[in-house]
């Protein structure tokens, strides 16, 4: 641990050589240049214990212990390199790294926006912020960084790489080749752009020169386990767009195995299924007298027109419906940004805590309200006078909440034939959280799946939620018949805009797993898709059969 060292290193402590403490420096940083890292990382820990403190000797311990798989201890070294030199642009930046690897995101951006005001000059600090703000799904300012990189350094690989991966992302395949290509000239297996490339290929229907890439790149050694795995989750979109099923399902639990080991200390245990269960026992104990008290909304909540909270189960279409929507001119939507995080840091932190909830005094409600309100503002939404839709899908896990702090909002419920659902959860890479964990086994989505559905029916039936329940498969093959029921139920009026969707998609500032099917516009494509893996989700069938029954779909 850093501290220890500092303090094994002042215990003690005379008076240092300045050219002694420059030679050790050099040595550390010459076994690190021939890529030496035990060694480089042997020396750095002893110039720490002697006393000697320098960003260099962190960052050359944290690199050390990152190559052997343990990042978050390599984090804790770079705090204590950003902390005593931080001017540092290697220490600042590998710090962001290392917190990307992490999946935290947000606070990697914090260091990057910090390097790229005090160091504009440098594209990899440009790249870096782009692979943040990627990885929170802000797609639209990603590739302004990535393209300010590229102003500064027109070859940049790893700048054309992520514009590649958003390209691909967005169904923009031909874009998405010139992107990757540009990338790879300068480096000819870079895994980003060689997947971007790939998953091109694959939208344009060019099955087998992208099989062959991708099984290119994984025969390759030095690919590291993360884009390893997702390399063999494309695989499996190959195969499966080429019919091959049993060889697309293998890959998929390939790449799903990988992430569950990669992920399994931090999401494993206790696990998200296991916390619902828990709300959900909590729920079932319940009396409905106290949920269903009404405590009036404060002014804020009424400078909205309407509030509207769009949550499922992911991969049941909430998307689509979010993207219709805000075609109408009264409406404004804010997608996948996790509002709720105070009031549920507060009130729901465990599952006993439901068991209070419902008798929270009119105070505590106001101020988390206002903490709503203010992250919604933050993220830049204007909510006066407009019907303002939340799109978050596991949202679903806050009904009580929702319930408790907005008992006017409307709920638009996405649902989708459950088998669909998690055969697509199953199949799709999603950024890491503990319910994503949940899905990468059949079995485990349909546990998880099964739970979150008896909260969600529990939570109607307590709090008595203006719920309007809408299925995928309607939208898509009755269209109009469905938007003007979804209308009427919002209280909007039709409007041409909302039918443009595909197009407004294109230019859309996040980014979902969704987001290159529906530039292509409403499709049956991928429904009933389950029944092509009909033997791989036998053993799921009658754990789902209430679901598919209660939500009227075929027995």
């Amino acid at each position: 641990m850093p501290n220890s060292q500092r303090q094994a290193g002042a215990a003690g402590a005379k008076p240092r050589d300045p050219a002694e403490d420059r030679r050790t420096l050099e040595a550390v940083v010459e076994a690190a240049r021939l890529r030496e890292h035990a060694r480089a990382a042997a020396l750095a820990r002893a110039a720490l214990a002697s006393g000697l403190e320098h960003a260099v000797l962190f960052n050359v311990v944290a690199l050390e212990l990152e190559l052997t798989g343990r990042p978050a201890e390599a984090a804790e070294w770079l705090h204590r390199a950003v902390e005593i030199a931080p001017r540092d642009v290697s220490a600042r930046n590998a710090l962001g790294l290392c917190l990307l690897q992490l999946e935290r995101p947000a606070e990697a951006l914090e260091h990057f926006d910090a390097l790229a005001a005090s160091n504009p000059e440098f594209p990899f600090v440009h790249v870096s912020r782009g692979n943040a703000l990627r990885a929170l799904g802000q797609a639209s300012q990603a590739e302004e960084s990535y393209r300010r990189a590229v102003a500064i350094d027109a070859e940049h690989p790893l700048a054309w790489a992520g514009l590649a991966q958003i390209s691909a992302h967005r169904g923009t395949y031909r874009e998405a080749r010139f992107r990757a290509q540009k990338a790879l000239a300068a480096a000819p297996d870079l895994p980003d752009a060689v997947m971007a490339l790939g998953t091109a290929e694959l939208g344009e229907r060019e099955l087998s020169q992208a099989e062959a890439r991708i099984r290119a790149l994984l025969e390759a050694q030095s690919l590291a386990p993360l884009p390893r795995a997702y390399a063999r989750g494309l695989l499996g979109d190959i195969l499966d767009a080429a019919g091959r099923l049993d060889e697309a399902f293998a890959a998929y639990t390939a790449c799903n195995e990988s992430l569950r080991q990669l992920y399994a200390g931090r999401f494993g245990s206790p696990s998200a299924l296991e916390y619902v269960e828990a709300m959900n026992s909590t729920l079932e104990r319940s009396a409905p007298g106290p949920w269903q008290a009404r405590v009036p909304a404060a002014a804020r909540d009424r400078a909205a027109s309407g509030h509207v909270f769009l949550l499922g189960f992911p991969r049941s279409g909430t998307t689509l419906l979010e993207v219709i929507l805000e075609g109408h001119p009264d409406v404004i939507a804010l997608e996948e940004k996790d509002s709720l995080t105070d009031a549920t840091l507060e009130l729901m932190r465990h599952p006993g805590d439901l068991e209070w909830l419902p008798r929270l005094v009119p105070g505590k409600l106001d101020a988390l309200r206002a903490a709503y309100w203010g992250r919604v503002a933050r993220a830049g939404v204007d909510v006066a006078g407009k019907l303002f839709i939340d799109k978050y899908p596991l949202n679903t896990l806050r009904l009580p909440l929702i319930g408790r702090l907005f008992p006017d909002a409307k709920i638009l419920f996405a649902c989708r034939d459950p088998r669909d659902v998690v055969l697509s959860c199953f199949r799709h890479r999603f950024q890491m959280s503990a319910p994503i964990y949940e899905l990468l086994s059949i079995a485990g989505a349909a546990r998880y799946y099964d739970a979150v559905m008896r909260l969600a029916i529990r939570c109607q039936s307590l709090l008595r939620l203006d719920t309007c329940l809408v299925r995928h498969e309607d939208v898509v093959r009755e269209f109009a018949r469905e938007m003007k029921r979804i209308c009427e139920f919002l209280g909007l009026e039709w409007h041409p805009g909302m039918g443009d969707f595909a197009l407004r998609t294109k230019n859309r500032a996040v980014l979902t797993p969704s987001t290159a099917q529906l530039v292509r516009g409403l499709s049956t494509e991928g429904l009933g898709h389950w029944h092509r893996y009909r033997p791989q989700l036998e053993p799921v069938l009658e754990q789902l059969a209430p679901w598919v029954r209660r939500f009227s779909y075929e027995p």
